[in-house]
């Protein structure tokens, strides 16, 4: 019995041990030095802060808070906009059509694309001088020379537009296989009541995607909070910081400024946020219960 008792803990301790060393470990750390003066180019003044990091932060930083501000409004716009548009693919690719599977292909490929020419990409149709604004522009259709990166009015409405190209597929495959797998008996017997498409759709198609939208905008809200490479590579988080999330004010500060210190408060703040947020989200949702 207690072989037996003890069998089941032998089984899962490599992979306890694993995440200990690969998850444990590195936050831990985060936290320790986020209670330090950390500074390589100031090494005379490092040494125990306490809470000092989290003081100056919280009191003395506007960039944080328009930071993670900026990081909210990102992420309620692109993921409410890609769970949108990517449920629309997914029901019009379930369908039944000829060239579905060539549409299935141009419909996921975007999201095949690495992050780093997904921007490259970006960058060349918003280039003021050869992008697709300026052939619009010779086209009569605004003013030739116009950064839509650089304007303070454009900038956002262009990021979201880059980001929806690469995120929207995300959404459209995992709530496409979610589809497959709804009975079609539940809709012929909808239609035998009566029932339109509108309240098929309502009382039949979202009930069985509940589950699958919950957990995909829970994780492409995470991955979009802490987005870094498309905002850095095409406005560097300008002009003026209004495109400056949290994830990318902690390279700034630990990476180009080598505060580790603050760096590292900053970024147990944003852990702390999205964890609450996180448990919150599956709290209201009701996630996984019938």
């Amino acid at each position: 019995m207690s072989r037996a008792r003890w069998t089941p803990y032998l089984l899962i301790a490599p992979t306890v041990l694993l995440m200990a060393v690969f998850l444990a470990y590195p936050i831990g750390s985060v936290v320790y030095y986020s209670l330090q003066h950390y500074n390589a180019t100031r090494s005379w003044a490092n040494g125990f802060a306490g809470l000092d990091n989290f003081r100056q932060m919280l009191l003395h930083d506007p960039l944080f808070w328009q930071s993670l501000g900026f990081s909210v409004r990102w992420v309620v716009v692109e993921v409410g906009l890609q769970l949108l548009l990517g449920l629309v693919l997914a029901l019009i690719v379930n369908e039944t059509f000829i060239g579905r599977g060539l549409a299935r292909a141009l419909v996921f490929s975007p999201w095949a694309v690495s992050g780093v020419l997904t921007t490259g990409i970006w960058i060349l149709l918003y280039n003021p001088s050869t992008g697709i604004f300026q052939q619009l522009a010779s086209w009569g259709i605004g003013s030739p020379g116009a950064s839509v990166l650089g304007d303070p009015a454009t900038v956002f409405p262009a990021t979201v537009v880059a980001e929806l190209w690469r995120g929207v597929p995300f959404f459209a495959i995992l709530l496409l296989a979610d589809l497959q797998g709804i009975p079609r008996e539940l809709y012929e017997a909808a239609e035998v009541d009566g029932a339109t498409r509108w309240q098929r759709f309502r009382l039949v198609t979202l009930p069985h995607l509940r589950d699958a939208i919950v957990l995909s905008t829970l994780l492409r809200g995470v991955w979009e909070f802490n987005n870094v490479d498309l905002l850095y590579t095409l406005t560097g988080g300008g002009p003026a910081d209004q495109t400056t999330t949290l994830p990318l004010y902690v390279a700034r500060k630990a990476v180009d400024s080598h505060d580790f210190g603050y760096g590292s408060a900053l970024t147990t703040a944003g852990f702390v946020v999205l964890l609450f947020v996180s448990v919150l989200y599956l709290r209201l949702s009701k996630f996984d219960r019938r």
